[in-house]
């Protein structure tokens, strides 16, 4: 069988995390979010909101972080791996925000295919915000609009998982792979 690289992508609060501690609770080989982790760390540096106030650098971060799951994915013994969050989000936030980014942004965006990709829509009655979670429901929807326009100029198809329960949104996605 053929490693499957899959990643779960969608805006804000659409319940990528909730899937895949599920995906991890029924045995699956998953890579969480790395977004929080580097927000809280620049969090306990005293920097409140890290790509609020220096993107690129929180960009940059994001962007080793994930090339990085995206290469131990490949090591991985089991030949399924899902990955909350990928490398294009990282573009797709910084085209949201209107910032330049280096040119290694997009190779790496190139260089870097996973095997499918879910698209969880925006969903209104499950979104909340948080400490780590600055956007509202409506930047959340353009946060969207950017990572479907981001993922399909690097060639992807979609899959849109639709809203239903956990356990109806996990077999969706176990069927599609």
């Amino acid at each position: 069988m053929q490693k499957e690289i899959i990643v779960l992508i969608g805006g804000p609060g659409t319940g990528k995390s909730t899937l895949i501690n599920e995906l991890v609770a029924r045995g699956y080989c998953c890579y969480p979010e790395i977004s929080r982790q580097v927000t809280l760390e620049a969090q306990q540096r005293g920097i409140e909101q890290l790509f609020l106030e220096q993107p690129l650098l929180f960009s940059e971060m994001l962007l080793e972080g994930r090339i990085k799951q995206f290469e131990n994915a490949l090591d991985e013994p089991e030949n399924v791996v899902f990955i909350d969050r990928g490398i294009p989000d990282v573009v797709a936030y910084m085209d949201y925000i209107g910032d330049e980014y280096p040119e290694h942004f997009t190779k790496a965006c190139e260089d870097f295919k996973y095997s499918k990709t879910f698209i969880l829509p925006p969903w209104e009655e499950i979104y909340e915000s948080d400490t780590e979670r600055y956007e509202n429901f409506e930047q959340a929807l353009k946060i969207q609009k950017h990572l479907v326009e981001t993922y399909k100029k690097y060639g992807y198809d979609l899959i849109e998982v639709p809203k239903d329960t956990v356990e109806n949104r996990i077999l969706y996605i176990l069927d599609k792979i």
